[in-house]
């Protein structure tokens, strides 16, 4: 059945909108008190949304006072009664209002999150913002009982039984189903060459470590030179792994940041913050991975509580959390090698303070990247990460336990 197509938000009166659906259409079916409308593109509404058809079916239901038949097998969505099309679409208008829209910037572009705490978010990737719903209205507990289902868990899960990562979408070993991820990599390994040679220049003794004896010289000196190499290079390194922002260099605002930083260590997170804003990047994610990288010490662990509130702040998608783990990364695998060991702890910290989601570190954990360190450091980091991998899959298995 041909139908027309409108503006997701029908008050937007451009024909040119890029966010554009079906125009949702109903048929009355039986007669007396078996009457119903049922609604024949549903799913491809509902797919323009980004949504289950499940979700806006129910809505009219909650909002009509009608029971809801779902048919997802024969793809057939009906609400109890005789209801016309146009009382149908007005409702629709303010699913989206409520379910859909984003409420900083109005992009219909969001995904809807469920936290632990039950409360649903709907996440922008437009501008980054995490805007809650309306928990009062009888929907929610619909989702809360029937969850989005999330396509990066279930590619999680097709790893193998034996740890180690399945072949992704785009045939390469690294399984990460970004496309960009191979590129990403490739210009990264020549900008790490970069960085090797530049720092050997400043101080050959601090920078000679290769990918299997890195982790050999753990002394208080030896320490204490790599820093000092990382530092000199902090431009390059603090850009390492980016992939929108094109400002690189010495006076690039982010290498700013990690050079202010460094040198403002105890100014505390309120200013650290001005500073990320006063440079234009506070909502950057690649800004996350430079303070991953210039703002902790060896003593990390005991850092960490002082300064959840302004990665709390700062980290506002999945984006923004794979910035923190790559400069995890960087700091464990270049900086402070003697961290490794703790790298369950510190992902334990960041998850205790709502800043990483189970779904990101266990994505993250099961796919091996040279994105922000070379493939062998990589591996390293992911391996030590392992009990903290497990300690995720036991309390899963405990919740479907108790469910």
């Amino acid at each position: 059945m041909a139908a027309g197509v409108v503006n997701i938000r029908r008050d937007v009166d451009d024909k040119f909108y890029r966010y554009r659906m079906p125009v949702l259409l109903t048929k009355i079916e039986g007669k007396g008190n078996g009457i119903k409308t049922v609604i024949p593109n549903m799913s491809d509404v509902a797919r323009a949304l980004s949504r289950p058809p499940t979700y806006p079916t129910k809505y009219f239901g909650c909002e009509l006072g009608a029971q809801t038949t779902f048919d997802e097998k024969n793809d057939r969505y009906i609400v109890n009664g005789a209801h016309d099309a146009a009382k149908l679409r007005e409702l629709l208008d303010g699913f989206i209002e409520k379910f859909v829209l984003c409420k900083a910037c109005k992009n219909p572009e969001t995904d809807l999150i469920i936290t632990k705490n039950d409360v649903i978010v709907r996440d922008c990737k437009a501008c980054g913002e995490r805007t809650g719903v309306d928990m009062r209205h009888k929907l929610t507990t619909f989702i809360i009982k029937n969850p989005p289902k999330n396509p990066k868990k279930t590619k999680a899960k097709k790893a193998s039984a034996d740890g180690s990562p399945s072949p992704g979408a785009n045939g390469h070993e690294n399984g990460n189903g970004d496309a960009h991820a191979d590129a990403d990599a490739e210009s990264d390994d020549e900008l790490t060459r970069r960085i090797k040679a530049e720092a050997a220049e400043l101080n050959p003794d601090a920078v000679a470590i290769t990918k299997e004896d890195w982790s050999v010289d753990t002394s208080a000196e030896a320490v204490k030179a790599r820093v000092k190499a990382v530092e000199s290079s902090m431009a390059a390194v603090a850009l390492a792994g980016g992939d929108d922002d094109s400002d690189e260099g010495v006076d690039s605002p982010y290498s700013q940041l990690g050079r202010w930083v460094q040198e403002n260590r105890d100014s505390g997170p309120v200013e650290i913050y001005k500073k990320a804003d006063e440079l234009g990047i506070a909502k950057k994610h690649k800004s996350v991975q430079v303070l991953m990288q210039v703002l902790f010490t060896a003593d990390i662990l005991a850092e960490i509580p002082q300064y959840a509130p302004l990665f709390k702040k700062m980290v506002t998608s999945e984006k923004h959390q794979k910035s923190l783990l790559g400069g995890m990364e960087r700091l464990v695998g270049v900086t402070h090698p003697d961290l490794i060991a703790a790298v369950p702890k510190i992902l334990m910290e960041f998850y205790q303070a709502d800043i990483l989601e189970e779904d990101v570190v266990k994505q993250w954990g099961t796919h091996v990247s040279k994105k922000y360190v070379d493939r062998d450091t990589s591996k390293k980091v992911r391996k030590a990460s392992e009990p903290f991998l497990k300690w995720l899959d036991e309390a899963d298995d405990s919740d479907e336990d108790d469910d």
